[in-house]
């Protein structure tokens, strides 16, 4: 299995594989199979893809320690690409299909409903760190304020779970929503778990080195 990952042709699969339920939608719009409203169908889809993919960015660190395939990193940068990808085809059916490309409209729209405040907020910090997913950036903006602006990516999370969360509210339909936020909720303490590990041993060699002196 780590040999399949090292291999160049691995990279492009993922693209593939991660892009082929867009070329799904947008085949079944243009043979008019989404059903009797399509175009909130595509709003639906594309939402829960842009969640599927975070997902899947924020597994790559706690499956690359649990399994110890280091290998798994070269792809975290073109999954966080396919977020920020399913998230504008996200925001742009919403522009398109329920506010007709009406600029007013839509900051308004933003501005009173809480919910899509929420995902144009994780849309906004999305737009940041693809902007900065490049290692010129990074070389620009130095190590560790990269890293520091990329955990923005659990903000980014959080706002989405919110926004899903919202919008279901007014239907009290919250199954799909409760399995997602469980997804991410043990992804992210999976990371509070691990940092406040590392903080205990670095307290416990700290006190190790006081004791021997």
């Amino acid at each position: 299995m780590r040999a399949a990952l090292r291999h160049p042709a691995a990279w492009w699969l993922l693209l593939g594989l991660g892009l082929s339920p867009l070329t799904w939608l947008v085949l079944q719009a243009l043979q008019d199979q989404l059903g009797a409203n399509p175009a909130e169908a595509l709003i639906r889809a594309t939402g829960d893809w842009t969640l599927r993919s975070l997902c899947l960015v924020l597994a790559v660190s706690p499956l690359r320690q649990l399994l110890a395939w280091p290998e798994l990193l070269r792809f975290r940068r073109m999954l966080g690409l396919l977020v920020f990808g399913y998230a504008s085809v996200h925001l742009l059916c919403y522009a398109w299909f329920d506010m007709g490309f009406d600029l007013a409209d839509t900051l308004q729209d933003i501005a009173k409903r809480p919910f899509i405040w929420l995902g144009f907020s994780a849309f906004v910090v999305l737009l940041a760190l693809a902007a900065t997913s490049f290692n010129r950036a990074v070389r620009w903006l130095g190590g560790q304020r990269w890293q520091m602006l990329h955990r923005g990516v659990y903000a980014v999370a959080v706002l989405a779970i919110l926004h899903f969360w919202w919008m279901r509210a007014g239907k009290q339909d919250f199954a799909e929503v409760s399995v997602y936020a469980g997804i991410v909720l043990i992804l992210l303490g999976w990371r509070v778990r691990r940092r406040w590990l590392a903080r205990q041993a670095g307290q416990a060699l700290a006190g190790a080195g006081r004791s021997g002196r």
